[in-house]
C-alpha cells in the first residue's frame, strides 16, 4: 500500500477536498489562492420532524388493489406527507453545517495536498512569496475534534466561519429554524444552531499559539453545546496528543486490513484511498454510514436527506467489510437496525396484518421513520431481505453463534413471514403477484409485474440462509421454506423456449440501459445460481449479453461498480478492470470525489449528456459515498471471491497482471486468506483458521496441490479442495508440479 498520496491545488468545490472522518465527525479540505476551506460536517445531525408513519392504507391488499385498477391518486394521497403541520418539512433531513476557512492573504497561493492513509494526517502546502509552508491537520478518531498545526513564520491567518444558514438560510427559515447565534469569547468562537425538535449545535475553536482546534456538540440548550464544545477540546488536547492516538488508530486498523499489491495505479489508488475512506464512514465508535457519511457539504441540503437508502446504497458501504476483514464495522449498523425493531413489526402488522414479521422501507432516518412519499419503496421487501443476507453473511465470516440467535435469526425469520404472506401458490408453484425491481420505471404506473427477478433471488437468498441457520441453532425449520426453494422460481423468464432470458418482470425484459441491475442479483449479491448449471447456463449467458447490448446510456456512478463484480462472477477480469477506471475517470472529480451524476459527458445520460451539458455545467455536485465504497469491494472480489460456499481465489485477474498479491482477505468460514502470483501463475497461497472448520477452495492449479499444515505434507486432489482445519491453523498450498 502507499502510504501517502499527492492533491493539487486549486480544488475549488467541497467535494474535490481530502477528507478526513471519524463517522460522526467528516471534513473537506479544500481552497484557491490563498484561502484554505474546511468544510465540516456531522453524520447525525438531523432534523427528525416530517416523515411517514406506516398507517392501515398502506396495506398490500391496499397498494395492490390501486396498481391493478391503475389508480394513481389513490396511492399518492396514501403515500402522501402534505397533511404536515405549516412550518414543517415533508421529510427528516440531516443537516449542513458550514465551514471554517483561512485566509493567509493575497500573496498567499495553496499549491498541493498530501494524506497520509498510515496516519490520517493531511499536510497543505503553500506558497507565500519565495517562502514555502505546510500547514498539517489532523482529525481525532476519538474525539471528533479537529486540529490544525501552523509553521513557524507563516502568517497568522484571517479565520472566517462561513454557516450553512449563508447558503440555505430561506429554506431553513421556511421551516421554522431561525438563525444561528455567533459568539466569541475568551474561551470559544463559533456559533450555536438550534433546531426546532431536535438539541442545539454548537460549532466552535480556539486558537493557541500556532494551533486551532474545532468541534462540535450537543447540549440541552445552547450553554450545555457551548460547553460540551469545551469538554471536547480540553479532553481532546493538543495537535500532538491528538495525533498520537491517531497513530495508534490507523496502526491498529491497518493491522487488520488485507494489503493488496496489483500493477493498476489507478486500482491500487481505487482500493488503499477506498479503505481509508471506509474507516471515516463506518469507524465502530461511530454513527452508521448514510449516503454520504459524515461529510456533509455546507451549500445545500444533501440530496436525499443523506439517509439509509436500503435498496442498495447502504448495503455498498459495508461490503468492503467482509473481504476486507473489518466485521466489526457492521455491528453499529446491526444495532441500529434492531432498534428499530418495532417499527419493523408495526410495518409488517399495518401491510399484511402480521404480528412477528418485519419489514423495512427502502429509505429511513435513523430513528426508522419513512423518507419519501415512494409507494414501490414501500412495496420493495428485498431491502429487508438484503439486511437479512448482510446479517447471515456476518455470520458466515466471523462464526458469532451469539448474534446468530439473538440478532440475525430472529430478523431473517421476521423477512420471511412477510414474503410468505405476499406469496401465492398457483397449483405446485409459488409467486410473487405483485411485485417491483427497485427503480426500474421509476414511479410509473407500470412500476410492478408478477415474480420481480430480483425479489426472486432476495426470497431464494433469504431461504437458503435461513435453512443453515437453522442447522447451525439447531432449530427446526419452517417446513414451508424447503418448499418455496422446490417450487418458486430462481428467476422470471421471457423470450422465446431456447431463447429465454431473465426478465424485470412476468413480460418484461430489460427494455433500456438501468442503473439498477436488479435482475441479475442473483448472479451477485445474492449468488443463487450455480455456474456450472446447465439448466441456468445458456440463460444467464443471453441475459448477460443483452444487458451489456442496452450499455452504460442510464447509468449512476454506484452501479458501475456493481457491474463490474457481475463480470468478476464469470471471469472477465478485463471488463471488471475496464468499468473499474471508466469509474474513476466518469464519476470522481478533480478531488476523487465520489459523484452520483457523470463528471464527464460520453458515457452515461446520467447527469451529463450532450443535450444538457451546459445547464449542468457548474452545478452542485451530487456526492454518495457508496460508488466509493463498492468500488473498494469489486477490487477485492477481483482478487477473492466466494461462490456457493467455495472460495476462489484469483478469479477475475485481467491478463496483463502478471505479478499480484494479497495478504489477509477474510471468507467464508472465517478464513483470512493470502495468495501470490507471479509470471501469470499462482505461486502459493496461504489460509489462517481462526475458528476451524471446513475450508472449500476452488483448486487454482486444476492439478494436485501439496497442502503443508505443522511440517505435514499430503497431496489434494479435485476441482474443489475440502480441508478440515484446526483452531489457530495455518495451511501453505503449492502446486504439486513445481515444488
Amino acid at each position: 500500500m502507499s502510504t501517502e498520496y499527492r492533491w493539487e491545488f486549486p480544488l475549488p468545490r467541497t467535494h474535490t477536498g481530502m477528507l478526513q472522518g471519524n463517522a460522526v465527525l467528516g471534513t473537506m479540505i479544500w481552497g484557491d489562492g490563498g484561502v484554505l476551506r474546511v468544510t465540516i460536517g456531522r453524520a447525525d445531525f438531523w432534523d427528525h420532524r416530517g416523515g411517514l408513519q406506516w398507517h392501515a392504507q398502506m396495506s398490500y391488499a391496499g397498494i395492490s388493489d390501486c396498481l391493478e385498477r391503475g389508480d394513481q391518486t389513490t396511492l399518492a394521497t396514501i403515500f402522501s406527507n402534505a397533511d404536515r403541520p405549516a412550518g414543517e418539512p415533508e421529510w427528516p433531513s440531516v443537516l449542513p453545517i458550514g465551514r471554517l476557512e483561512l485566509d493567509f492573504g493575497p500573496k498567499a497561493c495553496l499549491t498541493t495536498g498530501s494524506l497520509n492513509l498510515a496516519t490520517g494526517e493531511a499536510l497543505v502546502t503553500l506558497t507565500v512569496g519565495d517562502a514555502e509552508y505546510t500547514v498539517r491537520l489532523a482529525l481525532d478518531m476519538t474525539h471528533s475534534v479537529l486540529a490544525i498545526a501552523l509553521p513557524a513564520g507563516l502568517p497568522t491567518p484571517e479565520i472566517r466561519l462561513v454557516t450553512a444558514w449563508h447558503y440555505v438560510g430561506d429554506y431553513l427559515q421556511s421551516i421554522s429554524f431561525t438563525p444561528p447565534t455567533p459568539f466569541h469569547d475568551a474561551a470559544l468562537t463559533g456559533w450555536t444552531q438550534a433546531r426546532p425538535a431536535d438539541p442545539p449545535l454548537c460549532v466552535g475553536y480556539r486558537q493557541h499559539d500556532r494551533e486551532v482546534t474545532l468541534t462540535t456538540g450537543y447540549g440541552a440548550d445552547a450553554a450545555a453545546a457551548h460547553a460540551a464544545v469545551i469538554a471536547h477540546l480540553n479532553a481532546a488536547g493538543d495537535y500532538t496528543a491528538i495525533q498520537a492516538r491517531n497513530q495508534q488508530w490507523w496502526n491498529d486498523y491497518w493491522a487488520e486490513t488485507p494489503t493488496v499489491s496489483i500493477p493498476n495505479p489507478r486500482l491500487q489508488f481505487l482500493y488503499d484511498y477506498g479503505m481509508y475512506k471506509f474507516a471515516g464512514l463506518t469507524n465502530p465508535a461511530g454513527v452508521p454510514a448514510t449516503l454520504q457519511g459524515p461529510w456533509i457539504e455546507e451549500y445545500q441540503m444533501p440530496p436525499w436527506s443523506s439517509d439509509y437508502h436500503f435498496n442498495i446504497n447502504v448495503q455498498m458501504c459495508y461490503w468492503p467489510a467482509y473481504h476486507g476483514n473489518k466485521l466489526a464495522h457492521l455491528r453499529p449498523l446491526f444495532a441500529l437496525v434492531a432498534s428499530w425493531t418495532e417499527t419493523l413489526r408495526h410495518n409488517a402488522q399495518v401491510f399484511l396484518g402480521l404480528e412477528d414479521g418485519r419489514m423495512l422501507p427502502h429509505a429511513v432516518d435513523d430513528r426508522g421513520m419513512t423518507i419519501g412519499g415512494f409507494w414501490a419503496g414501500s412495496l420493495d421487501h428485498g431491502c429487508t431481505a438484503w439486511v437479512a443476507q448482510m446479517m447471515f453473511r456476518y455470520y458466515r465470516y466471523t462464526l458469532d453463534t451469539a448474534f446468530l440467535r439473538e440478532t440475525a435469526y430472529p430478523f431473517m425469520v421476521g423477512a420471511m413471514r412477510v414474503y410468505a404472506g405476499m406469496l401465492e401458490r398457483v397449483g405446485d408453484d409459488y409467486l410473487l403477484p405483485v411485485s417491483v425491481s427497485p427503480e426500474y420505471r421509476s414511479k410509473a404506473q407500470e412500476f410492478w409485474g408478477r415474480n420481480a427477478s430480483f425479489q426472486l433471488a432476495c426470497l431464494h437468498r433469504l431461504c437458503e440462509d435461513l435453512l443453515d441457520a437453522a442447522a447451525v441453532l439447531q432449530e427446526a425449520p419452517d417446513p414451508q421454506w424447503h418448499d418455496i426453494l422446490a417450487h418458486a422460481p430462481k428467476a422470471c423468464l421471457v423470450g422465446a423456449p431456447g431463447q429465454e432470458c431473465i426478465a424485470i418482470w412476468d413480460g418484461t425484459p430489460l427494455e433500456e440501459s438501468h442503473r439498477h441491475h436488479s435482475h441479475l442479483a442473483g448472479i451477485t449479491p445474492f449468488d443463487i445460481f450455480d455456474r456450472e448449471d446447465a439448466n441456468w447456463q445458456t440463460t444467464i449467458a443471453r441475459s448477460l449479453d443483452a444487458w451489456i447490448y442496452h450499455g452504460t446510456g442510464l447509468w449512476s456512478g454506484w452501479c458501475v461498480p456493481w457491474a463490474a463484480m457481475l463480470h468478476s462472477r464469470y471471469g472477465q477480469g478485463g471488463a471488471s478492470e475496464l468499468l473499474l477506471e471508466a469509474w474513476e475517470r466518469v464519476f470522481t472529480n478533480v478531488g476523487h470525489g465520489t459523484l452520483h451524476d457523470a463528471d464527464i459527458p460520453g458515457f452515461t445520460l446520467f447527469g451529463q449528456g450532450y443535450a444538457d451539458r451546459h445547464a449542468f455545467a457548474g452545478r452542485n455536485e451530487v456526492m454518495q459515498i457508496e460508488a466509493g465504497m463498492a468500488a473498494t469491494a469489486a477490487i477485492q472480489e477481483m482478487l477473492l471471491h466466494n461462490r456457493r460456499g467455495v472460495t476462489h481465489v484469483f478469479p477475475a485477474l485481467p491478463e496483463r497482471w502478471r505479478t499480484v498479491s494479497f495478504s489477509g482477505m477474510r471468507t467464508d468460514g472465517a478464513f483470512l486468506v493470502s495468495a501470490v502470483r507471479e509470471a501469470g501463475r499462482t505461486v502459493r497461497i496461504t489460509v489462517l483458521s481462526p475458528a476451524g472448520g471446513v475450508l472449500r477452495l476452488a483448486n487454482p492449479w486444476g492439478d494436485a496441490v501439496l497442502v503443508t499444515r505443522q511440517d505435514v505434507v499430503c497431496i489434494l486432489h479435485g476441482a474443489v479442495l475440502e480441508i478440515d482445519t484446526t483452531p489457530g491453523e495455518t495451511l501453505l498450498l503449492t502446486a504439486a508440479a513445481v515444488c
